[in-house]
């Protein structure tokens, strides 16, 4: 049956994926964004452009800092379902605007909140990030590990969201489910990831900037897959864990309707071969300068998804040579390389 979800952030890369997905599969559609230029907004506007070919689609532009528009626009739609991706993203952007992050993701996400305590939102699902593992070593990440030890504020304000989402679900039986992305790319992508750029260095022959030693570790997640479980979990609105014991806590459920997930390809890639298959998808040879590891990066990152899989029946496997050859081949056809 159609469904009426809001995603917020749906002229944004996951948002982007997710909206037409749910659309081909017949739900309605309302997408918010405030199209900043944190990136080219015309990049935003072409995946816009796109999601207005279909009926079951609405844009209204807004700003989740705006708390009475934001009330009114819940209150118009009174969606089954909000999926909110809008944040302001970027870990080392993170270093030099900081402010961005107090208003785009913790104030975002407490109209957001707001707004479905008041219409009584059916399930909230809302953008975590792996980052949030900050300081964990304990390889592949679990949602039952320590994540007290953010190394980023990007990170912080996520951790901050996952807080704020258990709160509200604890006091106004809100289901809330917050998944945890591992470094998603993929057609469409952000230009301030590391895949796109090192693509449009390789096909313009110049050098790509290589952090560490190129043993680090990144557990890449083709967005496809992302767009998959999140749809899945759409139909699973979070519900309260009878077992859940204070004595000894499970970070990633609750008595209230409230769960964590991490989502992504359960398999960490070091960033040798993210580069080797760069290389093969563009058919160039990469020119590597050395960096060292900028503050706030993690030296590698890898989820365990047995959570995910258990809960949907679904876990991400596309492998970074064939994701990063649809990468390649969506590039070429939208820059002209």
């Amino acid at each position: 049956m159609s469904r009426q979800v809001l995603v917020t952030g749906a002229a944004g890369f996951i948002g982007y994926h997710l909206s037409e997905r749910l659309l081909r599969a017949g739900d309605e559609v309302v997408g918010l964004d405030n199209l900043n230029d944190y990136y080219d907004p015309k990049l935003k506007e072409a995946r816009l452009d796109r999601l207005k070919q279909h009926k079951g689609f609405r844009f209204l532009r807004a700003d989740l800092g705006d708390r009475t528009g934001v009330e009114k626009i819940w209150k118009e739609i009174r969606p089954e379902v909000v999926v909110h991706l809008a944040a302001q993203a970027g870990v080392r952007y993170s270093l030099t605007h900081p402010h961005a992050y107090a208003k785009s993701n913790l104030e975002g996400m407490l109209d957001v909140l707001e707004a479905c305590r008041a219409e009584k939102t059916g399930h909230l699902i809302f953008a975590s990030s792996s980052s949030v593992y900050g300081l964990n070593q304990s390889m592949p990440f679990s949602e039952r590990d320590n994540v007290d030890h953010p190394v980023s504020l990007y990170a912080a304000t996520k951790k901050s969201n996952e807080l704020m989402a258990h709160c509200y679900a604890h006091l106004y039986g809100i289901p809330c489910t917050g998944l945890r992305f591992f470094t998603v790319y993929g057609p469409w992508g952000r230009p301030d990831m590391a895949y796109y750029k090192f693509t449009r260095n390789l096909l313009e022959g110049k050098e790509i900037e290589l952090y560490g030693d190129g043993k680090t570790q990144r557990d890449f997640t083709y967005v496809d897959d992302i767009v998959e479980g999140v749809v899945r979990l759409t139909r699973h609105p979070a519900q309260p864990n009878p077992n859940w014991s204070g004595k000894m806590p499970d970070p990633a459920t609750s008595p209230a309707p409230y769960r964590i997930y991490n989502i992504g390809n359960n398999q960490a890639v070091e960033l040798g071969r993210f580069v080797a298959a760069i290389e093969a998808a563009t058919g160039k040879k990469a020119k590597i300068v050395r960096k060292p590891i900028p503050p706030g990066d993690v030296v590698a990152t890898a989820a365990n998804v047995d959570d995910l899989e258990k809960a949907v029946g679904f876990r991400p496997q596309t492998s970074i040579e064939e994701g990063m050859k649809r990468f390649v081949e969506w590039y070429r056809s939208f820059a002209g390389g």
